[in-house]
């Protein structure tokens, strides 16, 4: 049994904290307020992640330290630079794995799909700070004072989910009209957040995943108004009513409304195909992607739940 630290208590860090501790690990969860998945082998604690100290001493005798954090949409510009320093550094000081819970973000606007290799070339203030955060772990690795990892999910589903489908399913199950800025039949990955999980806790232990990046396994991409339709299908709900937003109205919103500010810097996810090529984990870690028809489903039992 080895000590597991994960900072972040969201849908991933939960998924994580729960699979290690079902697989017989000991796992230390922290978060501001001390909250956190319950599970005899899970202990939480309430510290402020991004002080270094504090964060090394929690993180000595570690095999891996989890960075699953996630601060508010319209922070990231001034929240991840000390954390992302502090999580970095406790891993040089204590040995512990780096494995980082990253996105696409750092890609920018992309035409066909992403792999690992694609060039990070994003403008934008959130792709650039993402890619800050690699350069800089691997920057460590590549110097030998650290060993990190990163694994790349596109738009999550599934049970506790913050991303556009789990703004989108419940009101198709609550037969509800979607209003927003979607191009509703161009294909998307989706990544299931149980599919994180064990992508995460698969890189951190395996050492020919260190040093690089990694897409999470996911299903073949599936237009959201697939995704709608099977999940109402499920239930037995209306057929989804889905309206695209023109593009202005989005822009308005975000004069008043900070998150939906930030929603313009990523808008073209959502105006064309967003392909990720995730074989490469597949091959080289062994991690199969969740069957979209099993994505769905646990997704809309969750969401009932």
């Amino acid at each position: 049994m080895s000590l597991h630290v994960i900072v972040g208590t969201g849908p991933v860090g939960t998924a994580t904290a729960r699979l290690l501790a079902e697989r017989g690990e000991q796992v230390r969860v922290i978060s501001r307020r001390g909250n956190g998945p319950e599970h005899p082998a899970i202990e939480r604690v309430a510290a402020d992640a991004a002080d270094t100290d504090r964060l090394t001493a929690l993180t000595t005798g570690a095999a891996a330290l989890y960075n699953c954090a996630n601060p508010a949409y319209h922070r990231w510009s001034t929240d991840w630079p000390p954390l992302a320093g502090a999580l970095l550094a406790a891993a040089e000081r204590t040995g512990a794995v780096l494995a980082t819970v990253g996105n696409l973000y750092g890609y920018g606007p992309v035409d066909g799909p992403m792999t690992e290799q694609t060039p990070p070339a994003a403008t934008g203030t959130k792709g650039r700070v993402r890619n800050r955060m690699w350069a800089d772990a691997l920057a460590a690795h590549r110097d030998g004072r650290a060993r990190v990892t990163e694994v790349r999910g596109s738009d999550y589903v599934g049970a506790g989910g913050t991303s556009l489908a789990m703004m989108v399913l419940p009101r198709v199950l609550a037969g509800q009209r979607v209003f927003l800025p979607v191009n509703w039949d161009a294909p998307h990955t989706w990544t299931y957040i149980a599919d994180v999980a064990r992508t995460l806790v698969a890189a951190a232990a395996d050492p020919q995943a260190w040093g690089r990046a990694w897409h999470v396994p996911s299903a073949p991409a599936t237009p959201m108004r697939e995704l709608a339709n099977r999940a109402a299908a499920l239930t037995g709900a209306p057929a989804p009513k889905l309206i695209r937003m023109p593009y202005p109205v989005l822009w308005l919103g975000g004069l008043t409304d900070p998150f939906v500010r930030e929603l313009r810097e990523t808008a073209y996810q959502f105006d064309r195909p967003y392909l990720m090529d995730s074989t490469a984990a597949t091959a080289t870690i062994g991690v199969q992607p969740t069957p979209i028809e099993q994505v769905v489903k646990e997704t809309v039992e969750a969401l009932r739940r």
